[in-house]
């Protein structure tokens, strides 16, 4: 038998994630002692593992509630099912990285504008660029003749 704050310390979960998994029902209600204590068993150990791992790949609470149902033994799921679930969070991760690569694109080229010297921040190409309403757009394609934001003169000061 294990309190909220032994199986805490096991895994290196917050006491109050814990009990927020219980909330949103990815933690069973754990039986309680006759004094009216918490009595988490190694079933609740293994499954709070395996959200910590779940959420570490960077599972949502609804996958991962998704992967618990896929692992009950008393239903019929098959490996299909699971590779489907992860498959579609890796395709998920691919945009978040490609937008991210976007961002970082446009990052490093407002980055570039910037001598970076002590002089006042007044009339910096990064936050001129901030406030240029195109800057937040990706850098039009080669050959369309749109100048980058960032490069166009501004009027604000």
């Amino acid at each position: 038998m294990l309190t909220r704050g032994k199986l805490a310390a096991k895994t290196g979960c917050n006491g109050e994630t814990i009990r927020y998994y219980e909330n949103i029902g990815l933690m069973p209600e754990p039986a309680r002692t006759a004094s009216g204590y918490r009595a988490y068993n190694d079933e609740h150990l293994r499954r709070l593992n395996f959200i910590q791992r779940a959420r570490a790949l960077g599972f949502a609470s609804e996958q991962i509630r998704e992967l618990l149902e896929l692992s009950d033994p008393a239903a019929d799921h098959t490996r299909a099912e699971v590779k489907a679930l992860t498959e579609a969070h890796i395709e998920s991760i691919s945009r978040k990285i490609a937008d991210l690569q976007r961002i970082k694109r446009r990052l490093s080229q407002i980055s570039s504008f910037c001598d970076g010297s002590a002089q006042s921040a007044g009339g910096c190409p990064i936050l001129e660029s901030l406030f240029d309403d195109c800057a937040t757009a990706e850098p039009a394609p080669a050959g369309s003749g749109r100048q980058p934001a960032a490069k166009a003169k501004s009027s604000r000061r």
